[in-house]
């Protein structure tokens, strides 16, 4: 706005005595005028967004974990997102605005989820962490691109949306074509021919090659309750998922709320985002790096400790008013990133685990619905900073402590490091030594995955 209309009395002014700096077109709250009595609906369409993908991910999940399969869902939700975010673009007012980012959120859920399990289930459990890992450098470098996007298209919100839709729509028709099904996801459903020759191409890529008399062998028995057992089915998964999400809004709230809450920082929001984006590179390589060597409930949880003491270690050095001090804001700003890379590396870290904590006939549900807690959580950010535009020490004070307490609950669920990924719910009750067996689960129904005459299962062998 211009500089002669920032007074509170602005919202007492005729619209016609005032305009926005760089026209109406810059943003939603010019275009729409999301100021004043309406100020409060600027969060509603991210919030949308993320209840969007809370409910996608339960859908999608579902779908990769069923018929449809894990590349499938990933072709699927890449184009509903293309199509989606072009239309969010064409948006004639604010309402079908906010349903279109619902509808964006519905689809975007899908993929990180499918993309994280397929990778994690195509190697051995020397790579798991570190190949789960790889994929959070992308997901970096989308963070860094998006200011450097927005900065270009800053005359029109319309155009980025255009170019940010056009991404998922590159990768479904450059990248997809080239990637092979999850093995351990065919296997489960029968299709063990399939499942063979996505093997032997491995092994071809490395150089290596499968002997024609090895096949996979499977109980028709174990097959028919893989394809039929739900997550709730087992007492065990029930409280383990329980945990996981419960974990996973407090993890949510505080990355989301730590990046969102940069608005009431007192620096550029250009500069701040950027400056946050280029923390998500040291959490993702010294993630790598840690998860070879300690154990994935202390990662995560001294990370998630960390950012919360950050978080309120922010309020110490918040300021309002004039005479801001430079060095009190360099400080806040610094404590902020430290927070925000601590949880970063949380965040990613938790979607490996929660990716090890259960097995292959129910690991997309279960990866699909802690994005869910985490978006959950994340629903709720935005509105806690929009109550940091009048209280800032307030937001990063319910962060710091949603963290800590989410650290905290972490330690309950059992170590996963070096442990192998199992197939059904029976096989993992039968020989994970942290599940401790319930009357569900039959021992009888104990599945029978590998390849013949040499024994061992799909995925933690070397091809």
């Amino acid at each position: 706005m211009n500089s002669c209309t920032k007074q509170s009395s602005i919202c007492e002014m005729d619209k016609s005595l005032w305009e926005w700096v760089r026209g109406d077109n810059t943003s939603i709250i010019a275009e729409w005028g999301l100021i004043c009595g309406d100020k409060f609906k600027a969060g509603l369409p991210a919030s949308m967004f993320f209840i969007g993908s809370f409910l996608g991910s339960a859908f999608l999940g579902r779908l990769a974990d069923s018929w449809l399969g894990r590349k499938r869902t990933l072709t699927l939700a890449c184009l509903l997102a293309a199509t989606t975010g072009f239309l969010t673009a064409l948006a004639p007012n604010f309402w079908i605005y906010a349903l279109l980012r619902f509808a964006n959120g519905f689809s975007r859920s899908g993929i990180g989820t499918c993309c994280l399990v397929l990778s994690t289930e195509s190697v051995g459990r020397k790579w798991r962490g570190q190949v789960g890992q790889y994929g959070f450098f992308f997901f970096t470098a989308g963070f860094l691109a998006l200011p450097a996007m927005a900065y270009v298209t800053q005359s029109s919100w319309r155009e980025t949306y255009v170019l940010i839709s056009a991404l998922p729509l590159v990768y479904c028709i450059g990248i997809l074509p080239l990637i092979s099904d999850s093995p351990r996801w065919l296997a489960i459903r029968g299709r063990t021919e399939e499942a063979m020759g996505v093997l032997s191409d491995m092994a071809k890529l490395n150089g290596n090659r499968i002997p024609d008399h090895i096949v996979i062998a499977r109980d028709l028995q174990s097959q028919e309750s893989s394809t039929t057992k739900s997550l709730w089915s087992a007492r065990w998964a029930r409280w383990r998922m329980i945990l996981v999400m419960t974990v996973g809004v407090g993890i949510g709230l505080a990355y989301y709320g730590i990046q969102l809450n940069v608005e009431n920082l007192n620096f550029d929001l250009y500069f701040t985002v950027a400056f946050n984006a280029l923390m998500e590179i040291p959490a993702v390589f010294g993630g790598s790096l840690l998860l070879a060597c300690v154990d994935r409930r202390i990662l995560v949880a001294s990370s998630s400790v960390l950012a919360g003491i950050s978080c309120i270690i922010c309020t110490l050095f918040h300021q309002s008013g004039a005479g801001v001090s430079v060095y009190r804001s360099w400080a806040q700003l610094i404590a902020e990133s430290i927070g925000f890379m601590a949880v970063s590396l949380a965040f990613d870290v938790m979607y490996i685990y929660s990716v090890e904590l259960f097995p292959t006939n129910v690991r997309n549900v279960a990866v699909s619905m802690l994005r869910q807690a985490l978006m959950s959580g994340a629903a709720l950010a935005p509105l806690l900073v929009i109550l940091g535009r009048i209280n800032a020490s307030l937001s990063f004070l319910v962060f710091g402590l949603v963290g800590i307490v989410s650290g905290v609950l972490t330690l309950c669920l059992p170590e996963t490091r070096n442990h192998p990924l199992y197939e059904t719910l029976e096989q993992q009750e039968q020989l994970d030594d942290s599940v401790l067996p319930g009357p569900e689960v039959a021992a009888e129904h104990l599945p029978e995955l590998e390849l013949k005459p040499n024994s061992f299962v799909i995925g933690e062998m070397e091809v």
